[in-house]
């Protein structure tokens, strides 16, 4: 890397991970919810806003706005830092704020969702074989369990190894991304130790 390019990351590095973070604050359940007349995802059902909730909440329609919304936090930075020619570890980086907006949102004095929407839009503009991997493993194990939380850390414990198989210089922010989620599935763990977790099971 040459003088003038490594001058250009910093000069970029800072402003994409600071736009990165305040878009990521922008809590697309919350929005959604008010528009839709909801309950604050915040006090109902999981207490986490997040398109899960929303789908409890509110239906389909709503839910498919969050995951839209959610989804794009996490796209959009990582296909800014693609555009100004950012390798793929400032990319992930940039990334990794988003995801980190959207668990500590500013705007929403830092109750944020789980963040795993978000975690897939970066994914797959980061690289979409790996977002694909994550994703079947997603659908995999939710259709065995229909439990969105083990199906989301499965998919984000699968998601680094593929990164640092096929896209090395993005392992450390994907890893520090999985172990922030799984650290924030916590209680979702802890429920399911006690058989309390909250899944979607088919109707008769």
């Amino acid at each position: 890397m040459d003088a003038g390019t490594l001058q250009d990351v910093w000069y970029w590095l800072l402003p994409l991970c600071a736009a990165a973070y305040l878009g990521g604050s922008i809590s697309s359940a919350i929005l959604v919810c008010r528009l839709f007349g909801y309950p604050d995802p915040r006090t109902q059902g999981s207490n986490n806003p997040g398109a899960t909730n929303v789908l409890r909440i509110g239906g389909k329609p709503a839910a498919a706005l969050t995951l839209a919304g959610d989804v794009l936090k996490g796209v959009i930075p990582v296909l800014a830092a693609h555009f100004l020619h950012m390798g793929p570890f400032i990319a992930a980086l940039v990334g990794l704020f988003a995801f980190l907006g959207h668990l500590f949102p500013v705007f929403f004095q830092f109750q944020g969702g789980k963040g795993v929407a978000t975690a897939f839009g970066m994914l797959f503009a980061l690289h979409w074989l790996s977002g694909l991997v994550a994703g079947v493993t997603w659908l995999a194990v939710f259709a065995l369990n229909r439990i969105s939380s083990i199906a989301s850390l499965s998919a984000f414990v699968v998601a680094p190894a593929c990164i640092f198989v096929w896209l090395r210089p993005a392992f450390w922010p994907m890893l520090v991304l999985s172990v922030v989620m799984i650290l924030r599935h916590r209680s979702n763990l802890q429920k399911l130790l006690r058989g309390e977790e909250l899944g979607f099971r088919k109707k008769d």
